[in-house]
């Protein structure tokens, strides 16, 4: 039922990335990490998400607001996605990892997993 209302609300269809997308948002993330010092251990752009595992001293959410923004823009300077397309959800998780072992299960699941067992947190 969530995701039918979920669709009820869309203002355009989701995108759906190929490959080329998906390089560029890659590529992207990777410049954002190496330009604000952020130190990325995981990342894999599935065709309609993304996941980073990233390690820094700031908040999540600024990192996560700048992935999008580099990202929707490197994506429109290679004219594949349309100016004014919003390929991202309006948030997206922002999880803190405390502990090594949760550091290394989500990277495990970010370049392994992202089937139907979800990420969990659990010893």
């Amino acid at each position: 039922m969530r995701k039918n209302a979920e669709e009820q609300e869309l203002i355009q269809r989701p995108v759906i990335f190929g490959d080329a997308q998906r390089k560029v948002v890659e590529s992207a993330v990777r410049e954002v990490c190496r330009y604000r010092g952020y130190s990325l251990l995981a990342l894999n752009a599935r065709t309609n998400h993304v996941h980073t595992v990233i390690s820094s001293a700031c908040k999540p959410e600024p990192i996560l607001n700048a992935l999008k923004a580099y990202a929707t823009r490197k994506l429109q300077q290679a004219q594949l996605i349309s100016v004014g397309t919003k390929p991202w959800a309006r948030h997206g998780s922002t999880r803190y990892l405390w502990k090594e072992r949760h550091v290394e299960k989500a990277m495990n699941y970010v370049l392994y997993g992202q089937g139907d067992d979800a990420f969990d947190l659990e010893d």
